[in-house]
């Protein structure tokens, strides 16, 4: 691994550029050994750290224990009425510093990938390929993919939130339950929840979410947050961090309409959910294998099936906010704890379907179907 800032005025060709070192551009360069690479990124990993969140097996729990932050075999879903409880002996829930996966990743990458901390400019599409400057030099690849992060319209449904590390002044309750959704929160403005992950009996992960098509200013969510853990009766020795995000929940459009694009520029965001490092992580292992079989195509990260079913879930979510809390809840109390993290991850059975399926009012879904 290498950092550029040397001038030069010949375009330097290699076999492929990948703009932007963000959850699927670092993958993919960590990934290739036998072909000239370049990736550009301008910021550090520790520059731009966030939480990441999947449901792993054994096989991916183990790959990823370097950057793992908590894990849990029990989460829970609360609302007014009801708690629904998981349990899986399948499935571990996983928080990951992206700033560790993207640091560990940057140190694996082969002596033919180029690591270049700057931007890239004056990008020209050509055909599968194409050019770019980036710091003093030129670059011209036979393949060029795009991750750099989608834009979000400020009129689309989406995923929005802020949230803070927090070291408590005491123990926490059930410090082994990761809190997916706490519905018990202010409801007026979207579907809004509390989502909660204890990394140990002191400290925690805590955000306000909402799903809607405005975001809100950084008080309301702050607001929420506060009243929250007062409600717990948890009290704050020292915040740690605060984090904000949004996710796209739509349809997202490119940076540039030319580029091949990877990532959750190519649609690899669950639109249901906003769960997107899983969808990711798959779609840049076929990419690998293709490339090595000289196929540099980019595979769809979401099947077109999955893709309707979210759209008209999200529909329903548009057209009727009010029936938010009782479809994540219904969904919940429709499936067991490996169930569910299927469900969630994309690769739920036909009999999670079925389950999920029965569980929803029919009503308003035929509408939604009749729209598309």
């Amino acid at each position: 691994m290498s950092t550029v800032n040397k001038l030069s005025t010949k375009a330097i060709e290699v076999d492929i550029a990948i703009i932007g070192g963000g959850s699927a551009g670092i993958t993919l360069a960590a990934k290739l050994n036998n072909f000239s690479t370049v990736i550009v990124e301008p910021h550090t990993p520790s520059e731009r750290d966030c939480s990441w969140a999947l449901w792993a097996k054994p096989d991916q729990q183990t790959e990823l224990i370097y950057a793992t932050k908590g894990s849990w075999r029990e989460w829970r879903l609360i609302d007014h009425h009801s708690e629904v409880r998981h349990i899986s002996d399948q499935y571990r829930y996983m928080s990951l510093s992206s700033a560790q996966y993207i640091a560990d990743c940057e140190n694996r990458l082969a002596s033919s990938v180029e690591l270049i901390r700057a931007s890239a400019n004056n990008i020209i599409s050509e055909g599968s390929g194409g050019s770019f400057v980036s710091g003093d030099r030129h670059y011209s690849a036979a393949n060029l993919y795009d991750s750099r992060p989608p834009k979000v319209p400020g009129d689309t449904l989406k995923q929005h939130f802020l949230g803070w590390d927090i070291r408590t002044k005491m123990p926490i309750c059930d410090a082994q339950i990761a809190t997916l959704m706490d519905f018990r929160v202010d409801q007026s403005r979207g579907l809004h929840f509390i989502y909660a992950l204890p990394f140990s009996d002191r400290r925690l992960l805590v955000e306000s979410t909402m799903i809607s098509s405005s975001l809100e200013d950084k008080e309301w969510y702050r607001t929420a947050i506060r009243q929250w853990l007062e409600q717990q009766n948890i009290e704050i020795e020292e915040t740690l961090g605060e984090e904000t995000g949004v996710i796209p929940m739509e349809s997202v459009r490119p940076p540039d309409d030319n580029l091949t694009r990877i990532g959750a520029a190519s649609g690899a965001v669950r639109q249901s959910s906003g769960y997107a490092f899983s969808g990711i992580q798959g779609q840049i292992n076929k990419l690998v294998q293709g490339i090595n079989r000289g196929d540099f195509s980019v595979p769809a990260p979401i099947s077109p099936a999955l893709l309707r079913m979210d759209k008209i879930f999200n529909g329903v979510l548009m057209t009727q906010p009010e029936l938010g809390v009782s479809l994540m809840m219904k969904t919940a109390k429709a499936l067991d704890g490996n169930g569910f993290a299927r469900f969630m991850l994309g690769g739920a059975t036909c009999l999670d379907w079925a389950k999920v399926i029965l569980a929803m009012p029919k009503i308003p879904f035929l509408k939604q179907v009749l729209r598309l």
